[in-house]
């Protein structure tokens, strides 16, 4: 399959230029002015040609539990989505997977990554959507889990299934307050015998440090890096309450951090990330919208308006953290963080790709496209969505969604 992007506006080295970008399987074979033949042509006159937004961080079967988990303090919301996690359906996890993958392609998302169990279920949603979906089953200590049977057997199982190209199998760790340090390093070893990359809520909450400090005399960055969990191959969501000398932990051992900032702000963190310190250790950060119960939405254009004036407002510093660092961590740096060759407009660089309408209402005038799309960019302006070698959205419409499916559907 081949696309040819015609008359696109795209981002370089040196800024946005106009060009043609063209498309053969799922990687972008050359830029220019290009006059092959092509399966399918796309005009973007007038549009912008961007790389696909990375999410990092999201529980994309919980989309059915929005509007169920509002205006509640944390324990309360952990105590409720626990008990829903665990009366679940399999029609009700496989239709919120499914409706949340729609709203993640319909905001020009085309890679993200999943923390939960029973994600076997979910990769079928993946399969019938066409997103990149790397899926993380939620390991934890037994005494802990709504699962049935052992989370790291179910973890191990489902890593030795087969899986659709479009899906990439990972394991998961819940987090330290539920995870022991055999349930830490039993993770660690599938990791290694696998070679699957890890991903894990880490010091999200106040809570969560003061306990294991009780619990171990250490901080939960500290107590991980003492039992030699700390790795390239891991992830970490939220990494709200951290110290430097936490960071350079993380950074000593090439840990990726997943920014969850409207998440941690529905739900009372207390404080942001410290984003300009895990910035200054050359941390990989990169952007995540958690779940909708959690967020409410699975918008990346929300979460880079909101994680840049949130960190500036709280620094008193309106320039800290830029629109096009945010920019990157919603796409080049999402890339790195799953060891892929993308996030950028060039020849080699896979072709997960969306086009933005610059000529929308809001967009208007476009003195600067980065600012733009971070500032006042909304997914009623992604056009077209491109996964895979795949258009997943075409003239704004996404493929093979029928909201009519979903409106009597069970999502618990």
């Amino acid at each position: 399959m081949s696309i040819l992007i015609k008359n696109a506006m795209i981002l370089g080295d040196s800024g946005f230029n106009k060009s043609d970008v063209l498309i053969e399987n799922n990687i972008i074979k050359s830029i220019g002015i290009i006059n092959e033949a092509a399966d399918e042509i796309i005009d973007a006159k007038n549009n912008v040609l961007i790389p696909g937004f990375v999410n990092t961080h999201a529980h994309v079967a919980m989309t059915g539990f929005k509007g169920l988990l509002d205006d509640v303090a944390l324990d309360d919301f952990l105590d409720k989505s626990g008990r829903l996690d665990a009366s679940r359906t399999d029609n009700g996890i496989y239709n919120s997977a499914l409706l949340g993958m729609y709203e993640m392609i319909n905001s020009g998302i085309t890679s993200f990554i999943d923390l939960y169990y029973s994600e076997d279920i979910i990769q079928r949603a993946a399969e019938k959507t066409g997103i990149r979906a790397y899926l993380a089953w939620a390991v934890l200590d037994d005494e802990y889990t709504t699962q049935r049977n052992s989370p790291i057997k179910n973890a191990e199982h489902f890593i030795n299934i087969d899986h659709p190209d479009n899906v990439v199998p990972m394991i998961g760790i819940q987090g330290i307050y539920v995870s022991s340090d055999e349930t830490y390093m039993r993770a660690m070893d599938i990791s290694r015998k696998y070679d699957v990359m890890m991903h894990t809520h880490l010091s999200e909450t106040r809570k969560e440090v003061y306990d294991t400090v009780k619990r171990y005399n250490e901080r939960p960055v500290e107590h991980l890096n003492k039992i030699g969990f700390l790795s390239d191959k891991l992830i970490a969501a939220h990494c709200v309450w951290i110290t430097l000398n936490e960071i350079k932990m993380l950074a000593r051992n090439n840990v990726k951090v997943s920014w969850n900032s409207i998440s941690n702000a529905k739900l009372a963190s207390g404080g942001n990330a410290p984003v300009p310190e895990m910035l200054e250790n050359n941390i990989n950060v990169s952007l995540g919208t958690d779940s909708s119960g959690s967020n409410n939405s699975l918008d990346m254009f929300q979460e880079m308006k909101f994680s840049l004036l949130s960190i500036n407002n709280e620094r008193w510093n309106p320039s800290i953290v830029k629109s096009m660092d945010v920019f990157n961590m919603a796409t080049i740096n999402g890339y790195k963080a799953l060891n892929l060759q993308g996030g950028r407009i060039a020849p080699g660089y896979m072709a997960d790709l969306i086009i933005i309408d610059k000529r929308s209402v809001n967009m208007i005038p476009g003195n600067d496209l980065v600012k733009n799309i971070v500032f006042s960019g909304n997914p009623s302006n992604v056009l077209y969505v491109i996964v895979n070698g795949k258009i997943l959205k075409e003239n704004g419409i996404l493929k093979n969604f029928n909201p009519d499916d979903f409106i009597d559907a069970d999502f618990l």
